[in-house]
């Protein structure tokens, strides 16, 4: 069911764009009478488009009109095109035949363009109306019968079948009325005298003239017509042609003469003087355009002429001679406006989408542009073009209508706006052009993931730094903008030797502060490595990672261990020497550790010695206590030595311990340090001897054993030791425990004494390891672990 309704929606997206492509050439037409109520409808537009209901509130449709005034809306729950204003064609369109409403459809999404055409059809909503309430007019008396007169034409602002369709002479005996269709499907009407006229029976003919339309039902206006019976002038003038035609180019000069009209007149004297003049009929004045000579006849230019105003004038003259009464003849003069190209193309922009995303696809529309030349002919053509490079080109839709569309790739982090020149151009000669300039600006779009300066990042703290302390702030940066710029930090899922770093530090997801959450001790934590990830708060978001080692430094917060045999609780630390021993004579040697690193672990060995006590001397790397001179009979017997082993670091510290030093009188009365319980003599018998016999046999054959296992083993770990240098064992008169600075590590060494001896095998060019401190002091055996920065473990038992 889900695959039915995906399909379905995708059909119908594609039959929507089928008909957005056709639509977008067609051209709609729809009609609507003037005055009708807001809300009647129109036409289907949705209909007419092709277009769903549901596609009309997808896409967005809405009504622009190229007027002021919203006449028309869509419904978006309908699709009907309604009328939303009041529509008075007269006010609309006051001078045009056909009233045409031009409307614009607009689709936003996807963009597109649809011209609909709406005529406005005329309704009887005009009556009549004259010009003037009373209209006189002078006959003589000698009227001919049949003489016709113009008589004053009546204006409806309807057209078309509304308008005025004929007139209506109120009953007389003088008078009837000839009616005449001119061209242009208006009505005029002239007086024809029926009846010679007889001033002295009647010198006044007052009649009604009524102007009656073809609307249904019809309207009608009046006039009051005064026939004035006048004597004796019983000739009228005549012009030689009863319509005269002329051609003006716009914009002509004041001055310019258009044509010359010419009448006769058969009376002589003052019957036979003419005077020229305007007639002024309708709502035409031509006095503010032009003049006529009353004498000559000559029309001249007195005002703007402009084609884009009228294209032709229609202009009533008459002749009137000087008789009494005067007699008048009228005639009609066409003039023509020719067009010059004095109207620059206007460009107007409407419906602008802006800002357009980054990511715009090619053909995307972006603003629609219409383009106005006030000019006809040639010179209204107009042709629009881009002026510059630009990522957008025009499309023609309809004659001087184009779409701006999206015509390359944008990218905001390289030209975040654009200034569109556009120049419109027309035909005429010489072409007139027009530019405007339209800023398109370029919406981000999250296509930038935050970039790290740095593609490692190095941190070295302290240990025993305070929790909570910022040991780090990250930095990073976005070339996108706004949102798709703010930058957010986390700690990726990371453990290290099974600690969770989120219980190590913490990061600040705002500021990219790296908090300790720990105090860190260097000797059991050297390093940290985790990762940190940037994001974005982009839709949808991007992201980057970047390591960070955390490197613990070394603080001297451990004190110097002085190792075994001294350091063991309980024991009595005391050393013979013999009476006659000379100076420098060995006496015993201090071995001290320390759990720190670097300078915090080079030690030094002093003597911290009552005042007047100069028996004896340390080596103060060594730790070998020896007598500065032979003895006297001054000397004590037993001496107390304390030795102070001192560290390098910064505050430095220290560890004591003390020795008894008893002088005797011979070698032989020297014993081992471990040997102080007094020997009790018993008698040896002949079963303690078998048994001493057992002992030592069981001890040889062990000790055969453990030298053949210990040979074997040699032997099958002598390829892996290879790869590195050899194992060394240094055997020194007097036994040594020594601090390497250049390699950091210790080398131990025999003594020929094997009460003062250990054994600790460190090849120096080893990887880091943890060793095994073995010591061995006559038959006893005391062992001590310490552990340096190491990750392999070889060790060598005795």
């Amino acid at each position: 069911m889900a695959d039915l309704k995906q399909w379905l929606h995708v059909w119908t997206l594609c039959v929507t764009l089928l008909c957005l492509w056709k639509g977008s050439a067609a051209h709609i037409s729809y009609s609507v009478s003037e005055e009708v109520p807001k809300g009647t409808t129109v036409g289907n537009i949705t209909k007419d488009l092709n277009l769903s209901l549901r596609q009309l509130d997808i896409m967005g449709l809405h009504i622009v009109s190229a007027q002021n005034k919203g006449y028309l809306d869509v419904n978006k729950k309908s699709g009907l095109l309604f009328v939303s204003e009041r529509i008075d064609r007269e006010e609309l369109c006051p001078s045009a035949a056909k009233c045409v409403l031009n409307v614009e459809a607009i689709i936003n999404n996807p963009h597109g363009l649809h011209r609909i055409e709406v005529v406005v059809v005329d309704i009887n909503d005009n009556a009549p109306n004259f010009m003037e309430k009373i209209y006189s007019l002078d006959m003589s008396e000698n009227s001919y019968v049949g003489e016709k007169h113009p008589l004053p034409i009546a204006h409806d602002a309807d057209e078309g079948s509304n308008s005025v369709k004929t007139y209506k002479l109120s009953p007389n005996e003088y008078f009837s009325l000839d009616l005449q269709n001119a061209g242009d499907q208006s009505v005029t009407a002239e007086l024809v005298l029926q009846k010679a006229l007889d001033r002295e029976k009647q010198s006044v003919i007052e009649l009604t003239l009524t102007a009656i339309d073809g609307g249904k039902p019809a309207k009608t206006g009046t006039v009051q017509l005064k026939v004035n019976v006048l004597d004796v002038n019983d000739n009228s003038p005549l012009f030689s042609k009863s319509l005269y035609k002329a051609q003006v180019v716009e914009n002509a000069m004041v001055g310019t003469t258009l044509l010359t009209v010419t009448a006769t007149d058969l009376d002589e004297g003052v019957n036979g003087q003419l005077v020229y003049s305007f007639a002024e009929r309708g709502r035409f004045n031509p006095d503010g355009k032009f003049s006529i000579d009353a004498n000559t006849g000559d029309i001249t230019v007195t005002g703007d002429i402009d084609f884009e105003e009228n294209q032709a004038y229609e202009i009533r003259i008459q002749v009137r001679d000087k008789g009494t009464p005067p007699r008048l003849a009228h005639g009609k003069v066409l003039v023509e406006v020719a067009d010059v190209n004095d109207n620059a193309p206007q460009i107007s922009v409407t419906s602008m989408m802006s800002p357009v995303k980054e990511d715009a696809e090619i053909g995307t529309a972006v603003a629609m542009i219409t383009i106005t030349d006030r000019d006809g002919g040639k010179n209204g053509m107009t042709e629009c073009k881009i002026a510059g490079a630009a990522p957008f080109q025009l499309k023609r839709n309809y004659k001087n209508y184009y779409s701006l569309l999206v015509g390359g790739p944008l990218d905001r982090e390289t030209v975040s706006e654009y200034n569109i020149s556009l120049t419109a151009a027309d035909e005429g000669t010489p072409s007139l052009s027009s530019t405007s300039v339209i800023r398109v600006k370029v919406a981000d779009v999250n296509d930038n993931p935050p970039r790290f300066h740095e593609p490692l990042i190095n941190i070295y703290v302290k240990e025993n730094s305070q929790i909570g302390t910022r040991i780090h702030t990250l930095t990073c940066s976005d070339l996108d903008s706004t949102e798709n710029a703010k930058i957010s930090y986390s700690l990726l899922n990371y453990e290290q030797k099974t600690i969770p770093m989120s219980s190590v530090v913490n990061i600040n997801q705002e500021t990219g502060d790296i908090v300790t959450l720990q105090s860190f001790n260097f000797e059991e934590l050297k390093t940290i490595q985790f990762k940190v990830q940037a994001t974005d708060s982009g839709v949808p978001p991007l992201s980057s990672n970047v390591t960070v080692n955390v490197f613990i430094l070394d603080e001297n917060d451990n004190s110097p261990t002085i190792l075994a045999p001294y350091s063991e609780h309980g024991s009595v630390n005391s050393e013979s020497i013999p009476y006659s021993a000379e100076a420098g004579y060995f006496v015993a040697k201090i071995r001290a550790v320390d759990a720190d690193s670097g300078y915090n672990a080079l030690l030094s060995y002093h003597l911290s010695e009552p005042k007047g006590n100069n028996l004896f001397r340390i080596g103060t790397s060594t730790g070998e206590v020896r007598t500065k001179r032979r003895m006297s009979d001054n000397d004590l017997k037993t001496h107390p030595v304390v030795v102070l082993v001192c560290d390098n670091g910064e505050p430095s510290l220290s560890a004591t311990v003390s020795i008894d030093v008893v002088v005797v009188e011979s070698t032989a009365d020297i014993q081992t340090q471990f040997r102080h319980v007094p020997i009790k003599e018993d008698s040896f018998s002949d079963l303690n001897l078998y048994l001493l016999i057992a002992i030592v046999a069981v001890s040889v054959i062990f000790l055969l054993s453990l030298i053949t296992l210990i040979a074997v083993r040699c032997h099958r770990t002598e390829s892996s030791f290879s790869r590195y240098s050899a194992p060394m064992i240094t055997t020194h008169p007097d036994g040594s425990w020594s601090y390497s600075k250049s390699t950091q590590q210790y080398d131990v060494c025999f003594s020929s004494d094997t009460l003062k001896s250990d054994v600790v095998v460190f090849p120096a060019p080893f990887p880091p390891v943890d060793a095994e401190l073995i010591s061995i002091n006559g038959g006893d055996t005391f062992t001590r672990t310490q552990t340096l920065p190491n990750t392999e473990k070889v060790g060598i038992a005795f």
